[in-house]
């Protein structure tokens, strides 16, 4: 008879949705939603519902394998985990006898999301004393612009969203990426509320929104500045709530607000004035005006500062003050642990050097003293997901990198590898999940045994340690050990959980602070619009790095429906043939300026490479803008190159994030 165990979804979405395995001869045979998630409550996406024809998909590494081949051939032989762990260790040894242990470079990021296994390398590394890897390819742009205004002030809890009378969904495509937004959404119009989406194009999330305002690419700031302006001058600021808690309104709108008039947003943004001045009324004349901010608008060389000017909006509206009112970049989940207990930088002999992982391609061509000898992969896919893709594989060819590869499965990464060790999924590992967009935590225990010969990222971390000589007894501890640590120091947000219901599996809601949206955890007490400590200490607009680019075309790289990031279309043939061939969206007038017809076989090309799509001609994508949905494998490509070929390495104004969505281009048939 069949058994049914509680997980969690692993992957990078901040959903972070319950399930519930069907476990029948020692396989999962079905996965659906867990009803008891407060979040999910039963239902997921459409990636997960077959989440165990990903676990147990034909495709799956089963066995260490050796290079057997040219690099990047994809050619390996089958050998067993102590030859392949006894090679890699003698390597590393002598690559680090000879170059010291900075020529050693994890790269790893979000390919599981669990607290333990996310962060099973960082010790290992740490202890080694190889090259650190920042890990920004996300959004630490408006990890940064949160900070500069709300210091540690905890993101509100997103279920509010339900209670507000108008919801600005700005720069985020919940049909996508926070699917389980989009029933608060629905409950919220159905009370009344109005929705309203801010987007460059008309995104799969457009059917839920009342009204779509669509900008210019990177001017996301200048329409904020001009809403407060519009909100100053129509004597539409909450003056009150702006008098007790918010710092440098008066200097923001003598200094800055003066110049953003309805006609220079206009002007900027591509949007008509009367649409600046009608959305400023709207959140203005609103009971309890709510925004949630996706990650994408972060993803250019001004994202930060953009994503500052729209954290004044709620202070300015002193919805902060109002249930359904505020503002959502991320939760604050993390909070309620302390990572230390996993990732351990106290084992570090000593400070080294530290490379960000936008800068891959980079650090593999031209990093030296010393130059990047061996690159460790686990739970990512630098090959496709990394910009400057030419750049990067340039690197991964480089027959003096010995490369270490950690998968589920042969991605274009580990087709690079001179070592392929194959991994668990999240139904064969013990972890403790939290999330970045919702309060629930959860904790995981495995339902299936490992598929043939894979190990779990800490697993593969304590044989490692143990073939390099590594002694401290930190890495003989299991996962669960790790566990119960993050578990062991109280902490408020916890209070009250009921421990015996979690180490069970169930999910459960934090606790948030009861006075989370009235006290401004920031070094004045207040709301900062005003940041004194920043060498810019007023929001204002800058222009993205393509500003002024000779090329016609800004290129979106957004997410697909039936992939995140490079999983799932790796690795199920069903959401494969549903998102169909490689596309670029465009615009009939730009697809009619190049004669260009649907369906044909294009080209996009910049500076940094050129890449052939199947052309979709849309009237959801305005003028001046290409999108092209999803990450690719490199086998399913119509060219040699996928989408990241055409992204670059420079990073944001704040925080050091990717710039994926500040690329310009054009366009020719191919």
């Amino acid at each position: 008879m069949p058994t049914v165990h509680r997980s969690a979804c692993p992957y990078d979405c901040p959903d972070c949705c319950g399930l519930l395995v069907e476990v029948e001869g020692g396989r999962a045979v079905a996965v659906r939603g867990d009803p008891d998630h407060a979040w999910s409550r039963g239902t997921l996406c459409p990636k997960m519902n077959h989440y165990e024809a990903t676990v147990h998909a034909p495709s799956r590494l089963t066995t260490p394998l050796l290079r057997d081949g040219p690099k990047g051939s994809g050619r390996f032989r089958p050998a067993g985990w102590d030859e392949a762990i006894a090679l890699v260790a003698s390597r590393w040894k002598a690559l680090i006898a000879a170059h010291g242990a900075e020529c050693l470079l994890p790269y790893s990021y979000a390919g599981t999301m669990g607290l333990v296994q996310r962060n099973a390398g960082h010790a290992f590394f740490h202890a080694l004393g190889a090259s650190r890897l920042d890990r920004t390819i996300c959004s630490p742009a408006k990890g940064a612009a949160w900070k500069a205004v709300m210091g540690e002030t905890a993101g509100m809890d997103p279920e509010e969203v339900a209670e507000s009378d108008f919801v600005v969904v700005w720069g985020l495509d919940p049909v996508a990426t926070n699917i389980h937004l989009v029933a608060r959404l629905k409950a919220a119009r159905a009370r009344g509320a109005r929705v309203l989406l801010v987007e460059t194009y008309r995104t799969a999330s457009a059917h839920l929104a009342d009204e779509v305002l669509l900008v210019r690419p990177a001017s996301d700031g200048a329409l904020a500045l001009g809403v407060l302006h519009v909100l100053e001058r129509d004597g539409l600021v909450d003056r009150a709530f702006v008098d007790a808690h918010v710092q440098g309104w008066g200097e923001l709108a003598r200094q800055v607000l003066p110049e953003w008039t309805p006609a220079r947003t206009a002007a900027v943004t591509g949007l008509a004035e009367e649409r600046v001045v009608a959305l400023a009324h709207a959140l203005g004349e609103a009971r309890a005006p709510f925004i949630r901010v996706g990650n994408g608008l972060s993803r250019h060389g001004n994202g930060s500062m953009n994503l500052r000017a729209i954290a004044c909006l709620p202070a300015a509206l002193g919805a902060w003050a109002k249930r359904g009112g505020g503002a959502l970049f991320d939760s604050s989940a993390s909070k309620a642990f302390d990572t230390s207990a996993v990732t351990r930088e106290d084992l570090q002999p000593g400070p080294t050097r530290l490379v960000n992982m936008n800068q891959l391609g980079h650090a593999l061509t031209e990093l030296d003293r010393p130059r990047v000898m061996s690159l460790y992969v686990y739970h990512s896919n630098p090959a496709a997901v990394a910009p400057d893709q030419n750049r990067v594989l340039a690197g991964l060819l480089r027959e003096d990198l010995f490369t270490v590869v950690h998968e589920r499965f042969l991605t274009d990464t580990a087709r690079h590898a001179d070592v392929v060790l194959p991994a668990a999924s999240s139904l064969e590992a013990d972890d403790l999940f939290r999330s970045y967009g919702q309060y629930v935590i959860q904790r995981t225990r495995p339902v299936v045994a490992p598929v043939g010969e894979a190990k779990p990222n800490w697993d593969v971390f304590r044989l490692l340690a143990r073939a390099m000589g590594l002694t401290d007894p930190f890495f003989e501890l299991t996962a669960n050990d790790l566990v119960e640590r993050l578990l062991a120091p109280p902490s408020p947000w916890r209070e009250g959980l009921d421990r015996a219901a979690l180490d069970e599996g169930r999910p459960l809601s934090l606790k948030l602070p009861p006075d989370v949206k009235l006290r401004f955890r920031t070094p004045s007490g207040k709301i900062e619009i005003l940041n004194p400590s920043l060498a810019q200490p007023l929001p204002v607009y800058r222009p993205p790095h393509t500003a002024g680019s000779a090329l016609p075309l800004r290129l979106m790289t957004a997410p697909s429906v039936w992939g995140l990031n490079s999983s799932f279309l790796q690795e199920r043939a069903d959401l494969q043939s549903k998102a169909g061939p490689m596309a670029l969206r465009m615009s009939l007038a730009d697809a009619e300026r190049r004669g260009l017809a649907a369906g044909a076989r294009v080209v996009a090309w910049n500076e940094l490479g050129e890449v052939t799509f199947t052309l979709e001609v849309t009237d959801d994508v305005p003028a001046g803008v290409v999108v092209a949905p999803g990450v690719r494998r490199l086998e399913d490509a119509l060219g040699a190159r996928t989408v990241n070929a055409l992204t670059s390495q420079r990073l944001t104004d704040e925080g050091e994030g990717s710039t994926f969505y500040d690329t310009a281009v054009d366009v020719r048939a191919a």
